[in-house]
């Protein structure tokens, strides 16, 4: 890595000495071979003065890190080791916890629990920080470390002490590791309504959705009252299984659009003509952990008219990155466009809003516990269009329909206070779906474009 990065320096500075096509273009090549030969004298110095010894292959892929990291919380350098981690995001399994974590100033801080993972059913909640593994404080390590402590052998325990916002105290908790089973889509069904759940994103998310469909069609041997997608807590995923699920439950129209540096680079996916669900009513559950291409598809079936979205407000991320290969084993992870809803929205910073504000209620710390979002990232990409949420998200006064405790929802059975409602709402929509959700796209605000 070190003979590679050095040749590639020499051929950047030989270019020097070809004449620019313009001044402003020389000025400018100048003033990059100017900082190049000034990290270059930095490198060199490091290499010979620091206290202890270092690698050069260290120095330089810190460098890179540090480059990369300098543009948006998203784009990364992928070594050996991040290569192989994202495959088996993608494509396999894992001995863990299920966790979905990323790193801020210092702090191990979780994205989302993977559903029906020792994490997920241990109650640990986005926003969450963890602050210890096994007694040891992890605070100023590196991601990667925290990670791979995490992971293990199934059958073996960790101890997690985590500090949650709007908690006096530290949580400890102990978790049993299991292998970690990348299904991303389950099914069930309901008072004759067919639950998707689809956990992430990966191959063949699309495939397996239209699979779920059929299989709920054929449980209850008809077609289902309607289908409630469960995108809650979804980090998000690959683009074209995204674009896949939409088309899952569209006839026709425009899916997203993605859009690069120049004006004339757009690509736009559409709809192939087939709707799987037969225009059935559909409901979205989103929530602050829908991320992505979740966002993707909530965005889609909302924009269309073809889909309620309930819940609360998506996390953000309107940003799609490109995997450039580097070599067998090493990519490069960049952010190349951003993408927007068939209306022109961009849900870069804002998110998703609900046609319809569910909170969970069923959660007893929903109240307390801050909303993590991609706002909240450092150097996050700003949205064109400047939205201000804080005002949408103000509760003035409490809806007398969410007024029920956590413990009162027990004790009816109720578990899932936004599922419930779904379903009741599902309900109502059947007798005259297609009068309810224009109803629903009449009083939405028009799309900023």
């Amino acid at each position: 890595m070190k003979s590679a990065f050095l040749q590639g320096a020499v051929a950047l500075g030989a270019l020097a000495l070809i004449p620019a096509t313009t001044a402003a273009l020389a000025d400018a090549d100048a003033s990059s071979y100017k900082a190049l030969d000034e990290f270059m004298d930095v490198f060199q110095k490091v290499r010979t003065d620091y206290v202890e010894k270092v690698d050069d292959e260290k120095l330089i892929k810190g460098a890179i890190d540090g480059m990369l990291a300098s543009l948006d919380p998203h784009s990364s350098f992928l070594d050996a080791r991040d290569f192989q981690n994202l495959r088996t995001q993608t494509e396999g399994s894992y001995g863990g916890l299920g966790l979905s974590v990323t790193q801020e100033d210092g702090a191990v801080k979780v994205i989302a629990p993977t559903q029906d993972t020792p994490a997920w059913r241990a109650g640990i909640k986005a926003g969450d920080y963890i602050t210890h593994l096994d007694g040891q404080l992890i605070y100023g390590g590196t991601l990667d470390e925290a990670v791979d402590k995490m992971r293990g052998a199934p059958g073996t325990q960790i101890k997690l002490t985590i500090v949650r916002p709007g908690r006096d105290k530290p949580i400890d908790l102990t978790l049993t590791r299991e292998i970690i089973q990348l299904k991303p889509v389950k099914w069930e069904v309901k008072n004759g309504v067919g639950i998707i759940n689809i956990v992430s994103f990966s191959a063949n998310t699309g495939a397996d959705v239209r699979q779920a469909i059929r299989s709920i069609d054929t449980s209850l041997g008809h077609k289902p009252t309607g289908y409630i997608l469960d995108l809650r807590s979804n980090p998000g995923g690959l683009l074209d299984e995204a674009v896949a699920v939409s088309d899952s439950f569209l006839e026709r129209g425009e899916i997203v659009s993605q859009r690069g540096r120049a004006k004339s680079d757009i690509e736009r996916y559409y709809a192939k003509p087939g709707d799987d669900a037969k225009g059935l009513p559909v409901i979205v559950l989103v929530d602050a952990g829908s991320a992505s291409a979740s966002e993707i598809v909530a965005g889609a079936l909302q924009d269309q008219h073809r889909a309620l979205v309930m819940g609360e407000r998506s996390f953000g991320k309107g940003s799609v990155q490109t995997m450039l290969p580097l070599s067998n084993t090493t990519a490069l992870k960049l952010t190349t466009a951003r993408y927007y809803t068939p209306s022109g929205r961009s849900v870069q910073e804002g998110g998703i809003e609900p046609d319809i504000k569910v909170p969970q209620l069923s959660d007893p710390d929903y109240k307390n516990r801050p909303k993590f979002r991609e706002s909240d990232l450092r150097r996050h990409l700003i949205n064109e269009i400047k939205t201000d949420n804080a005002a949408l998200e103000e509760d003035i006064k409490d809806d007398p329909r969410f007024t029920a405790t956590a413990e009162e929802l027990k004790k009816k059975g109720i578990e899932d206070f936004q599922l419930d409602y779904a379903l009741k709402t599902i309900s109502r929509l059947a007798s005259t779906p297609h009068a309810a959700i224009a109803q629903s796209a009449a009083v939405r605000k028009p799309a900023s474009r």
